[in-house]
């Protein structure tokens, strides 16, 4: 069993976006919420959004993906999903294979990793 203590804190959540010069026109512009640069590349365009310690993640997906006809990527860092901070990813790696839930972990090479919900939204656990 897993504490509920492991869990900190809410690092971002992300949203799917079509036009990535609207979607910064209306979160930064008419908003006001400061964008942040620091984003890595990721092989798709996007943006992060800074709201005190969280963060919005926009991303830019292909129309194919944005509504996918065979069901959400199998990747959840690739689609929409929330992510949170956690003190160890191991912990929940196991229980996740303990209870035949798939993941997968961080492509980018972060201590991270990536499933589903029984309703298919996305999570992120990232260890600090």
């Amino acid at each position: 069993m897993i504490k509920s203590s492991n869990y900190i804190a809410l690092h971002h959540g992300s949203l799917i976006v079509k036009d990535l010069s609207a979607a910064l026109d209306f979160y930064c512009r008419i908003l006001g919420i400061q964008q942040n640069r620091s984003r890595p590349e990721m092989g798709f365009d996007g943006a992060w959004l800074d709201i005190g310690a969280q963060q919005i993640h926009l991303l830019k997906l292909p129309r194919t993906e944005f509504y996918p006809q065979n069901g959400p990527p199998e990747h959840a860092g690739r689609d929409r999903h929330l992510a949170i901070h956690v003190q160890n990813v191991d912990n929940i790696k196991t229980s996740l294979e303990h209870h035949d839930i798939a993941f997968t972990m961080s492509r980018s090479g972060r201590k991270a990793l990536f499933c589903r919900d029984p309703d298919g939204n996305g999570l992120e656990f990232i260890q600090v």
